[in-house]
Order: structure tokens, then sequence, then C-alpha cells
């Protein structure tokens, strides 16, 4: 199915911290003006009644339309649209049906799903992996991906996986949370203590010996890095390769299992100049057996894609011809197993959006 042909009208929500961005998709495309609307609330009521007036107000714009999809935090059991307590939202608490009460309310169905799954599915249909697989067609080779890997630096460490267009969401609801992986350099930790926006501040605070209310942004930070802005460098960049260091110990084990190439997103993934170079060197690094001998630290060898050199060996081929036992005859084997890593093709909110749209298009057509 093309999800880039379907007639079908969605909307979709961007629930940020500071808006409510609503909006009607058809075709994989904005089909009608956002409907911003101030995200702060005190109470669930006053949380419902914005969805009640931002989707309410698309579909006097649009007119009928075949169903409500869009990415909301959890804990939440996803397949039910039940939402779980969360701490960025306390009006959720003990458990809220949202799903079924925009169901009731608009009378379509409704999907609801994680940020990190929704960005993969995204990229997986219109970003990143169908650049690899044409990149790669270009060159000649009949080497196709269908796996990926979604993972998001931002306020937390989000992930997603996708295997042939299609999500991977686990029993539970919990496929691909990579957040919740050990911490190398702290293990009573998670990894989301080193990759998060706050994990950028604090590393950069203690390498400065400021303190953290006096720490930069991320951003402000990563032009530090950069030369371009006053502060301490050395202590801007290692915030970033501390990241990428931990980041990479937790892509190793989830490629490990998954094998598959790797597409980031979020707010921090503007630094992928500082921070990719560190992640896919730990990702390509070696580890030992016990009897000293040298491993790569995966069966497979990652690739920076933005990096020219890294792209061009990655995009050519190591076909060799062998001959097949007890004949005359060849085959041909490519003796080098391959990764990439790369950033977002779509941009995180287009990705997330194209995602929920997508994914309601394959939920509906089941």
């Amino acid at each position: 199915m093309n999800i880039f042909e379907n007639q079908k009208t969605i909307l979709s929500l961007d629930a940020g911290g500071t808006n409510l961005v609503f909006s009607a998709i058809k075709k994989g495309e904005l089909i009608a003006e956002e409907i911003s609307i101030p995200a702060a609330v005190n109470s669930l009521q006053e949380f419902l009644g914005k969805l009640d007036n931002g989707f309410g107000q698309l579909i006097k714009n649009v007119g009928s339309v075949d169903a409500i999809s869009f990415a909301f935090p959890g804990p939440a059991d996803y397949p039910k649209g039940i939402i779980g307590d969360l701490e960025n939202i306390p009006v959720f608490k003990g458990g809220v049906a949202l799903g079924p009460y925009l169901k009731k309310k608009f009378k379509v169905p409704v999907f609801i799903n994680n940020d990190g799954d929704l960005f993969t599915l995204g990229e997986s249909l219109g970003g990143l992996l169908p650049y690899i697989n044409g990149e790669l067609k270009k060159q000649g080779s009949h080497k196709e991906y269908k796996n990926l890997i979604g993972i998001t630096f931002g306020t937390g460490f989000g992930g997603g996986l996708v295997f042939n267009n299609q999500l991977i969401g686990g029993d539970n609801s919990a496929g691909g949370e990579i957040n919740r992986m050990s911490n190398p350099l702290y293990p009573n930790s998670s990894v989301e203590e080193s990759v998060s926006i706050r994990a950028i501040k604090r590393v950069y605070t203690q390498q400065a010996n400021i303190e953290l209310q006096e720490s930069p942004e991320p951003i402000d930070i990563y032009q530090i890095a950069k030369g371009n802005k006053k502060g301490n460098r050395k202590a801007a960049i290692h915030s970033f390769k501390e990241l990428a260091i931990v980041a990479a110990d937790a892509l190793a084990n989830t490629i490990t299992l998954f094998d598959g190439p790797v597409v980031i997103g979020g707010g921090l993934s503007g630094a992928y100049d500082i921070i990719l170079p560190t992640l896919v060197s730990e990702l390509n690094k070696k580890m030992k057996t016990l009897d000293g001998k040298e491993i790569q630290r995966m069966e497979v060898f990652a690739y920076n894609l933005h990096h020219p050199d890294c792209l061009q060996d990655f995009l050519s081929h190591s076909n060799q011809e062998i001959i097949i036992p007890g004949s005359s005859e060849k085959i041909i084997y490519d003796s080098i197993k391959k990764v990439a890593v790369g950033v977002s093709k779509l941009g995180t909110s287009k990705a997330v959006a194209l995602g929920a749209y997508a994914y309601a298009i394959q939920r509906l057509a089941h």
C-alpha cells in the first residue's frame, strides 16, 4: 500500500510542552492550516476541552475525517489508548482512557502511539530508509534494507523499531524503549541520565566547574563546542562526547539484536557533527575475549552517512564470486555486513506526523 496515494484524511496532534498543534493530513501532506493552542492546563477536563476544541475546529475546516492518530508520552497501553501517570503532565493520574474518549467524542477510530515509534515509522516510509535504498540503487547495488532503528536525543532518549514498514511495538507497548538500558558510565542509572538535554547541561557544568543554574542551554553549549561562542570549549565538547559514548553502548546492543540502520532525531540531533564521529567510532570499537583475542563490538560495521568517505564506503559493494562446492557454478558473496547511521531526512516533527498518518492508514486497512 502506498500511503502517499491514499485518499483518507487523518487528524494528528503534536503535544508539545508549550503548545498543542493540530493538523490534518492526506496523501502524507498537510491539507489545512495547523491550529495551535497553549498546552498549559490545571485539570484533566481543561486538557480534554483543548483537544475537543482543536480537533473540532479542524473537522469544521476539512469536513469528514477517517481517523485521529497522534503521538503521546507514556507509560501507556497504546493499543487501548490508555495513558498512565505522566511526570510532565500531572493531570494524567491513575490511567486515562484518552483514545476511547476521543473515539466517542468524534465518532472515528483513534490511534495513539509513542513519538519514538512514530518518528521511526515516518523515516522508514519517507525519510532516511528510502534515501539509503535509493542511493544504493544508484550505485547498482541489489542490497535493500528493511529494518530501521530510530532514536531521539531531546528531553529524554526515545527509540523505535520498524521492520518492513511495520512498527515492532512489543506485547506491552514497550518495544524499542532504549532509554531503559543500563548506563555504562553510571551502572545504577539508565542511559537517559547521559543521553538527554539535562545530561548535556549537567556534564557541562561539572566539567566547567560552575553551578547547574548557571548552565547555558544545549544550543549554546553546542556553539561553545564549535568555537562560535564564549565559554568552556573543552567542557562543551566533553558533554556531547559523553552523550555519544553512552548512546553508542545502547545502540550497539540494539543493533546486535535487531540489525538495521539507525536514524537520529530530536532537538540535540542538530549537534550531529560533534556526536556522530564519537558514536560511530564507539560502535566499531573492539572487545577482547578472556584469552586476549580481539573481536568487533558488533558483527556489523557502522558507517557515518555524514562523512563523505564513510558514505562512499557504505555505498560501495564488496561483492566477490565464490564457487559452489562440487560444481563450476559461482555465486555472489558480500562478506562485509554494514549498517548506516544518519540524521533524520524529514525533521523530527514531520517524521512523527507522517508516522502517525501511516500508522492510522495501516490500522484502518486491517
